[in-house]
């Protein structure tokens, strides 16, 4: 699995330089005070303020970034070690105390230590994980008595499709990794880059069940009709400022999220 991963974090790098300067990431406005956190994510999660908070695979860390600025006591991870120099940098330029460890989640365990009342992850996380056993178990290592686990991701029906042609394209379930070359990125898909990847396709049940069998408990569970990331081709949007992909009518899933708790 090391090929996998280093290959990843090479591409990761790269994407880094581009998405700090893209308009998606809105790195400017972000310093200014706008938050980086989605509507869906901060009602799930509620306050934080006092909470000590690991956000999994938080790529530069604007959202571990917004927790902080929110109250809690965060840290983040991430395979990157180009999204966690700059991170540090942020996190130095706008006065706030995040924590930024870089290292491969499934191994976080290795460098990192202590417990958390709140773990988070969200939007493109565990398709670039092999073995959700294990990220389950990294989970319940972090997690403290009584804390929460919340995941907000892409749907996998979604990831089934080659969405230029809106085709099936990829199976519903695991069926091992996926190799491919990504030309640009979903922040700016005219970047000039072109490496290779490789990502796993995750069930709704393998996800769940991964975690359930740590003994975490159900809290809440839920699928969304609509994202509020314009990070697909083909992607439109919605009369309340949210993205669709294919037909309206259709009401496809476009993200699913899971909250459970430490007993």
């Amino acid at each position: 699995m090391q090929e996998y991963f280093d290959t990843n974090k090479k591409l990761w790098d790269a994407k880094t330089d581009i998405h700090k300067d893209s308009d998606f990431y809105d790195l400017e406005n972000f310093k200014k005070g706008k938050t980086s956190l989605k509507e869906i994510e901060l009602e799930a999660i509620g306050d934080v303020s006092g909470k000590s908070l690991l956000h999994l695979q938080c790529h530069f860390g604007q959202d571990s970034l917004s927790w902080a600025r929110m109250g809690a006591k965060v840290t983040g991870a991430d395979l990157s070690s180009k999204s966690i120099q700059l991170a540090r940098a942020l996190n130095t330029e706008l006065g706030l105390d995040v924590k930024f460890v870089q290292g491969n989640v499934l191994e976080l365990d290795q460098h990192l230590e202590g417990q958390f009342d709140i773990i988070f992850t969200s939007y493109g996380t565990i398709g670039w994980l092999p073995d959700l056993d294990q990220w389950a178990n990294v989970i319940n290592h972090f997690l403290k008595p009584g804390g929460i686990f919340y995941i907000v991701d892409f749907h996998p029906l979604l990831y089934m499709f080659d969405w230029d042609n809106h085709e099936l394209k990829y199976p519903y379930f695991n069926t091992g990794a996926f190799e491919e070359v990504e030309e640009g990125t979903y922040a700016d898909p005219n970047a000039g880059i072109a490496l290779k990847e490789y990502f796993w396709q995750h069930s709704l049940a393998e996800t769940m069940n991964a975690l359930l069998k740590k003994g975490l408990q159900l809290i809440d569970f839920q699928e969304f009709k609509e994202s509020p990331y314009d990070c697909f081709p083909h992607m439109e949007a919605t009369e309340n400022g949210m993205f669709i992909y294919g037909k309206k009518e259709l009401q496809i899933p476009h993200l699913f999220s899971i909250k459970v708790k430490k007993p």
